[in-house]
């Protein structure tokens, strides 16, 4: 976000001389009524904030924006307030008052910001991941939950996740052998193999298509696949910035750092991939016979407008089924991409798991989603690399639809929210040595907590009604997509260097290099067929 635009560009100075005007009205205003109805305890304010954007120079990077309110605590506390241009926001640092946000306050704080990001990229708040509080979102989140994500339907797509899984394995042994050295091993990139194999699963499920490999021959189809991978990075990106219209509204106008524009063009462009899939499922919907894909039960439940109050039908399910696509295909990846990356820095770590795989699976058989649950060293790594780098390290946020309490500050409504989830799960008087990769604190000292939610000092999908919906969806393809790779093969650095660990800036905390690894294959050559 280029704050620095704001006082470099070359347009007339009457319209930012207007916006400070506004300003300092709302400002006064602000602190007249707060005047009229008797003091009340505030909660601290952070220092470092510039007149009119406040503190949103500090959230531009080149840290990314969970880092540099995590390092706020040691400051102001656990809890404190920055500016955001006209707007207010809190952050949250500490499971205390993130449990008083999401159980006493759950309500309140169910609402989503307006920004541009919900307008243009959410189809004007057609996703609900990114929707306001109401009727819509919780009948959208319902159909979700229901018509995808319950333990039912998971079980119905047991077997395109496995088999998903199984021909990326396929794939990559494919690339050993065409890269091997003179050691046996290749040298190959796994953070987009990551993205690829999530996508496919994904995209199976929800549109009935998979994305091509790194050696598949149809270019073109393959350029198409990346071109779709591409946008939704890009759409993450986005999302994760803290764009200076959302802070000062009347700047829109000027579209300072061209986000709008880049914005759009992310729409539309997947807009052309959505509108495709549709019009393929209207094509064929007479002619599906068996187990129907996502976007196939959306025709069904969306055909009569009527249940959807001023909803386009075909925009509600283009926007369904992208949310669903986007939640589940990024984070996902993310998080295979961190685990391997840990491993590979702790190589007994990764000896131990495989052990694991091996004890339960042997070497005869590529290890099945069935033999999951008796990998209880391989679900810690998995819970341990969620306690270090949550997907979303910093929480969407949220924001307060009435006044309320919070550690006895008083909270106006039109308060936005952030949870530090990345602080909070580093939080030493929880965790011991919490910046190091230790799985065992799962199975001993922390091994009564798990992810969905109601352990509020580990909360790496959310907490409360606006949680992760696709919790159960995401281990079950982490947990299989990991056994299978430690099972598969044996990875390490190729100058036996440490993984560079350097976080990126967006909604969901991407690695910002490349995972580049040497592999070599741990089984014989058939079961990779």
């Amino acid at each position: 976000m280029d704050v620095a635009l704001l006082f470099s560009t070359t347009n007339s100075a009457i319209p930012t001389l207007s916006c400070l005007l506004v300003f300092l009205i709302i400002l006064w205003t602000s602190k007249s009524i707060i005047g009229k109805s008797g003091k009340k305890k505030i909660a601290p304010e952070a220092g470092g904030s510039w007149p009119i954007i406040g503190h949103l120079h500090l959230l531009r990077g080149p840290k990314p924006p969970h880092v540099v309110l995590g390092d706020m605590v040691d400051n102001y506390g656990p809890i404190f307030t920055i500016k955001m241009g006209v707007y207010r926001a809190l952050v949250v640092s500490n499971w205390e008052y993130v449990k008083e946000c999401f159980t006493t306050n759950d309500r309140v704080f169910a609402s989503r910001p307006k920004t541009l990001a919900l307008e243009v990229l959410a189809y004007g708040g057609s996703m609900f991941g990114l929707s306001p509080y109401g009727p819509f979102w919780s009948q959208v989140r319902k159909i979700a939950a229901v018509e995808l994500l319950s333990n039912q339907r998971l079980e119905m797509f047991k077997g395109t996740r496995e088999s998903e899984v199984r021909t990326s394995i396929k794939e990559l042994h494919k690339l050993w052998e065409q890269r091997r050295n003179g050691s046996n091993k290749a040298l190959v990139e796994l953070k987009r193999w990551f993205t690829d194999i999530t996508i496919n699963v994904i995209l199976k499920i929800i549109v009935a298509k998979s994305v091509g490999y790194e050696t598949t021959e149809e270019k073109e189809e393959q350029s198409s696949h990346q071109t779709l991978k591409q946008l939704l990075r890009e759409f993450f990106e986005m999302t994760g910035r803290f764009v200076l219209s959302d802070a000062l509204p009347c700047l829109r106008l000027f579209d300072i750092g061209g986000h709008e524009k880049n914005m759009k063009r992310i729409a539309k462009e997947l807009d052309i991939f959505a509108k495709e899939w549709l019009k393929k499922h209207k094509q064929n919907i007479a002619t599906v016979d068996g187990e129907r894909d996502f976007m196939d039960l959306m025709l069904h439940i969306v055909q009569d407008a009527d249940a959807f109050p001023g909803r386009d039908p075909d925009t509600l399910n283009k926007a369904t089924c992208l949310d669903l696509i986007l939640g589940a295909s990024d984070t996902t990846a993310v998080t295979l991409t961190w685990a391997l990356a840990l491993l590979v820095n702790s190589p007994s770590v990764m000896e131990k798991a495989q052990k694991e795989v091996d004890m339960y699976a042997g070497r005869e058989r590529q290890v099945e989603e069935a033999d999951l649950k008796n990998l209880v060293y391989l679900q810690a790594v998995v819970k341990e690399t969620l306690r270090l780098y949550p997907a979303g390290p910093l929480s969407v946020p949220h924001e307060s639809m009435e006044d309320c309490t919070i550690a006895d500050y008083h909270i106006p409504a039109g308060t936005r929210l952030f949870v530090n989830i990345w602080k909070i799960h580093r939080d030493p008087r929880v965790w011991s040595n919490p910046c190091n990769f230790e799985p065992e604190r799962f199975l001993t000292t922390h091994r009564d907590l798990d992810v969905h939610g109601k352990n509020f000092e580990y909360i790496p999908f959310g907490t409360g009604r606006r949680m992760c919906p696709g919790v159960s969806f995401a281990l079950q393809v982490v947990q299989l997509t990991l056994a299978k790779l430690l099972q598969g093969f044996n990875f390490a650095t190729p100058t036996g260097e440490r993984v560079d660990m350097t976080e990126s800036i967006g909604l969901t905390d991407m690695k910002a290099t490349p995972l580049k690894v040497l592999i070599e294959p741990r089984l014989t050559h058939h079961l990779y067929d």
